[in-house]
Formats: structure tokens, sequence, C-alpha cells
């Protein structure tokens, strides 16, 4: 949540800029809840798009769907989209966040795209998530982890909200109202079913 305000003033946060990153192939309710988490801890959140488009994304071996095509159906301008419209709708101003490409498996390329003075934020549930924070360790980041659970207590899947849309069972509210809107407008679901594609669980 937007930190409350005390005394008619906002609270001194930890960090003056931070980065948190994602694919959100579909930005859902706890993509949200994690978003909100690091913007609490901040005064500027750089919101990273991660697999922006193919040239910037690389086959991971602790988890090889997170590259295919099946788990990256959205076009990063539409996850660009998703992201503004969800933390807008959250109550941040357009001075409050950025989001940017952020291709997390070419390290050799962040500081193309982001400040080096920043903290990065991290979720943990499994290698991949511990690869990241060994990552950005060892090329000197200052690195926050928001939270280290099983994979088992992650929540709710992209993948599963994805197969849902494909086989028609509900899945509205699994995301923000306004997400649910847009991908309705950009007819997502219809697009998943004539893709032939089967989406994995990512």
């Amino acid at each position: 949540m937007i930190p409350a305000a005390e005394n008619g003033h906002a609270p001194e946060l930890p960090y003056e800029q931070g980065v948190i990153h994602g694919r959100f192939q579909i930005l859902h309710n706890d993509h949200l809840k994690y978003l909100l988490a690091g913007k609490a801890l901040c005064k500027h959140l750089i919101v990273g798009i991660t697999n922006p488009d193919p040239l910037l994304t690389r086959e991971e071996e602790t988890d090889r769907l997170r590259s295919t095509k099946e788990a990256n159906p959205l076009t990063y301008f539409e996850r660009y989209t998703l992201v503004t419209q969800t933390l807008l709708s959250s109550g941040l101003t357009a001075n409050d966040f950025s989001v940017i490409p952020f291709p997390v498996n070419l390290p050799e390329l962040y500081f193309h795209y982001v400040p080096r003075n920043a903290v990065f934020f991290v979720s943990i549930y499994d290698d991949w998530g511990r690869k990241k924070r060994d990552l950005f360790l060892n090329l000197g980041l200052e690195t926050h982890v928001l939270w280290e659970v099983s994979l088992e207590q992650k929540g709710i899947s992209a993948a599963d909200i994805r197969e849902a849309m494909i086989a028609d069972l509900p899945w509205e509210h699994l995301v923000p109202a306004c997400v649910a809107d847009q991908i309705k407008a950009w007819r997502i679901p219809l697009r998943l079913k004539k893709s032939g594609i089967r989406p994995f669980r990512a």
C-alpha cells in the first residue's frame, strides 16, 4: 500500500530510487501487491519490464519456460500500458514511477536502462529468484529482498490466467479492474485462442 501521511507530511522513505522488475504476462493482483511493496520503500519506483522483445530475451537455465513464445504473449507496449494504468489507478502519480525495458538476462546492458545508485528489489520463490539476487549482489548493486517464500506459496500465476482465458473460465477477479477492461478491449483472450499456443505455467 502507499504509505499514509503523518501530520500532513509523507513519511520518510528508505530509498530515493528503487528498481523492480517482472514480465507481467498478464499483470495480476499479486503483481500489484509486489509493485506497491516496492513503492512503499522508495520515492521513485522504476518498473523494469523483462523480456521486452525477442532480441532482449535469453533462455534461462533455471526456468527455461520464461523465454518461450507461450510465456510472452503480450508486447512490451501492452505491458507498459497495463503497468502504468494499474499504478495510476492505485493512487500513484506519474511522478512516482517510471516504466522501462529491463533485459534481466543481459546484465551487461543494465546501466543503459537503470541508475547504478538505485536499490534493486527482488522477490524470491525459486532458483531463478535466488540467481537474480546473487547476480545483483555480485554486480555490487544494493539489493533488497521484499520476501522469500516457497513456490507453493507464490499465489496467482499469470499462466493460470492465460489458460483460464483460453478455456473461457473466470479470470477477471484475479487482475485489477483496469487490467480486465484493457485486456477485453484488446481482445487478448481471442488472440490467445487464435494463436493455437497452449500457455506454459510461468
